[in-house]
């Protein structure tokens, strides 16, 4: 599926020793100044390789890349140029989730042991589906001793996951399950479809949309990929409380974990997305415009609604005051631009994704050099300020 595209290629600012490639239509210049000052940035939010898409309406307006995809700064990074975009992977799990909703074959208000009985164990037995999406399932770290290589064992995860007991009353209170969101989302999933969810994820997202979007890496796409640099030490460290911080240890983030084939081509469906700005925006595109992108329809209207509805009012124990749809985050602070109805999802390092409804736009930014803030990712919110200012 080739997008419409508005406007000629539109010359890009000058950067030193960097090659910007892509286009931008005329209206969106401040869109290319803002994606081309990012690499000019001083200190850790300088990029070193990334891709910025926007959609309106349907039409691509502004497609843009550059930098390298290695820290030798040896390989120039390409329109096909694939990259980890960590906890962005969250809103395809919940978007393939939305989909069974919208086709009947799931509720949002279903006990999760409805369709996968193991999940009963340990008091869980009237635990939801949104409180897995919401992210109050009590459920937001691993109780037992878990390894780095226990994250690409699906089996070993998820069976703990169902014989955990929570650490907290389901539905009580909020906090960030930064990773085990995606093996919950994930066995809900398999045990509806059948499916692997790599599989669902290409057949029924990525495929339909014509997408370069993929959960983990495909063999011959392996070539593709950016290698992830690590972020330097956070300067405006977060003190997390005992509940907040279940989510970042056993095992802690590794982020160099990424650069490892076994993690290429393992499901973790949190955060082991791999796809291109473009992949990422077409989702968002689809969303944008009430559930359809070109010839396809992902979801109905009214499945994007319930999507973006508000299911966690805040405050998040680890992200404070985020505010939480059905596995999306909504536009609490601003930073997916001044829509308040938008929504999307941000990943740890900078790469993000989010639509308006209200003005038909998505926008779809990757990066492979990882900033270190927790919250308020000054290059995300260049970008999308840069965006809407465009379309005043």
């Amino acid at each position: 599926m080739t997008p419409a595209v508005l406007g000629a290629d539109a010359s890009l600012a000058d950067v030193p020793s960097l090659a910007v490639e892509g286009h931008a239509a005329p209206r969106f210049a401040r869109v290319r100044d803002a994606f081309a000052s990012n690499f000019a940035r001083d200190g850790e939010f300088a990029e070193l390789g990334a891709a910025l898409t926007v959609y309106v309406a349907g039409a691509r307006v502004v497609h843009l890349y550059g930098g390298y995809r290695d820290a030798r700064r040896s390989q120039r990074w390409t329109e096909s140029t694939l990259v980890n975009v960590w906890s962005a992977s969250k809103a395809v799990m919940a978007l393939a989730l939305a989909q069974l909703v919208d086709a009947g074959r799931l509720q949002y208000e279903q006990p999760v042991a409805s369709v996968w009985p193991e999940f009963a164990a340990a008091g869980k037995a009237e635990l939801r589906v949104i409180d897995v999406l919401s992210h109050r399932a009590g459920l937001n770290g691993f109780a037992a001793p878990t390894s780095p290589t226990d994250l690409f064992d699906w089996e070993r995860v998820t069976a703990r996951l169902a014989a955990q007991r929570p650490f907290w009353t389901p539905g009580t209170l909020t906090s960030y399950h930064a990773m085990t969101f995606g093996w919950l989302c994930g066995e809900i999933l398999r045990r509806v479809t059948g499916q692997r969810v790599r599989d669902y994820v290409h057949d029924h997202l990525a495929e339909p949309l014509g997408a370069d979007l993929w959960l983990g890496c495909p063999q011959h796409r392996l070539a593709d990929v950016a290698e992830v640099v690590a972020p330097e030490p956070d300067r405006h460290p977060v003190a997390l409380n005992d509940i907040a911080s279940r989510a970042v240890v056993n095992p802690e983030p590794d982020a160099a974990l990424a650069n490892t084939e076994a993690w290429r081509r393992a499901e973790i469906p949190s955060v082991n997305v791999h796809c291109t700005s473009d992949g990422l925006a077409r989702m968002y595109a689809a969303l944008a415009s009430g559930g359809a992108f070109g010839d396809a329809r992902l979801v109905s209207s009214a499945a994007v609604d319930a999507l973006r509805t508000v299911r966690s009012p805040g405050p998040d124990q680890m992200l404070g005051t985020r505010r939480w749809g059905a596995g999306v985050a909504l536009n609490s602070d601003g930073a997916f631009g001044p829509d308040p109805g938008a929504f999307g999802h941000a990943g740890w390092g900078g790469s993000f994704g989010c639509a308006s409804v209200e003005a038909n736009v998505a926008i779809a930014y990757v990066v492979n050099r990882m900033g270190s803030r927790l919250n308020g990712d000054p290059r995300a919110r260049s970008v999308c300020g840069a965006v809407f200012d465009c379309m005043a």
